[in-house]
């Protein structure tokens, strides 16, 4: 019997809800929310057990815990659950910043409890091909890896306001990508962004467009661009160039982009509209992947040590986009003593 508690039941608690209804070899699961109406209904409706609080589903003997609650929670509830040596899924990021993250990862990899960090791309199909052909050694060298991620609008204001930032929020997914893909670790970024759209983003601090250089200790390049408004649908492709050969993942029929070429229809729509409809299947291999870890198994998709270094890669771009510079990822770490 396997049975599995989910914590926090917003967008991603309730989508990670229904993903874990459906998969086979699950025997049951108990969940929570700080809102008792929400959890009653989302447990009404996936057959679920709800509990009025974290302590109750903590101490209920679930086999494994999926963290899906706001990003300021995520640290403390990650390490509730490895207290009591339970399996943890954490939705990404462990911790709002990058030193805590550190100090988050350095505790759970003490206790020997497995966590997974939620970083669904490296489960999709398509970029999981690309990485085998890095990997098989098919492209040689590699000289530049592209990862594009493009929102259809941006979230509310609100969420924007304590998010952190494009770097944090939004860029990660891409910063894990390009140093899973690469194999290689990141050692400078150069960022760079504007605002065009609602100029509350100028007031956070923050921008609506962004685009990072990165450069890595084997040699390779990493050209990242993220947008909060691309009308079109959810754009999220990615590129790798090698000395030999290049592939590309993200390059399907949904992908949202209108080809002008009169002899050319591809793609063919419809485009993907988010997220949640772009890597569904990802998703669900995800969490198929950790239902595996909470039975014992390893831990096969983001490791907290990874989740620390995309989070230093964020702080790092975040620096350069205030001081317009390039930004050593050594630098950052050595403002915290953690170097």
């Amino acid at each position: 019997m396997t049975t599995i508690g989910v914590i926090g039941l917003g967008r991603i608690g309730a989508f990670h809800t229904e993903t874990l209804a459906g998969l086979d070899g699950i025997d049951g699961l108990v969940i929570t929310d700080e809102r008792p109406d929400v959890t009653a209904a989302v447990a009404a409706k996936h057959g679920a057990t709800a509990v009025g609080s974290v302590e109750e589903l903590l101490a209920s003997g679930v086999d494994g815990v999926v963290v899906a609650a706001a990003t300021p929670a995520h640290a403390d509830l990650t390490l509730a659950a490895v207290e009591r040596g339970i399996p943890t899924f954490c939705e990404k990021p462990i911790a709002s910043t990058a030193a805590e993250s550190a100090r988050v990862a350095e505790t759970i990899m003490c206790t020997g409890v497995p966590v997974q960090v939620g970083y669904q791309r490296r489960f999709d199909a398509a970029f999981a091909a690309a990485k085998t052909a890095v990997d098989n050694g098919s492209l040689g060298i590699l000289h530049t890896v592209r990862s594009t991620t493009m929102d259809p609008a941006p979230p509310p204001l609100d969420y924007i306001k304590g998010s952190g930032g494009i770097f944090r929020d939004c860029a990660v997914h891409d910063f894990d990508v390009v140093r899973w893909i690469t194999g290689q670790q990141a050692v400078e970024v150069y960022a760079t962004g504007s605002v065009q759209g609602d100029p509350l983003f100028a007031e956070y601090g923050d921008v609506d467009t962004a685009a990072v250089v990165v450069r890595f200790d084997g040699g390779a390049l990493g050209v990242i661009s993220n947008a909060r408004y691309n009308a079109r649908g959810y754009d999220c492709r990615l590129e790798i160039h090698g000395f030999d050969d290049s592939v590309a993942a993200g390059w399907d029929q949904g992908a949202p982009l209108r080809n002008v070429d009169p002899a050319n229809e591809f793609p063919t729509g419809p485009a993907h509209n988010f997220f949640m409809d772009r890597f569904t299947e990802a998703f669900r291999t995800e969490l198929a992947g950790f239902l595996e870890v909470a039975k014992g198994g390893p831990v096969r998709g983001a490791t907290v040590a990874d989740a620390v270094e995309v989070a230093w890669m964020a702080e790092a771009a975040t620096e350069s986009l205030r001081r317009g510079t390039p930004v050593a990822l050594e630098s950052v770490k050595a403002k915290v003593g953690t170097a």
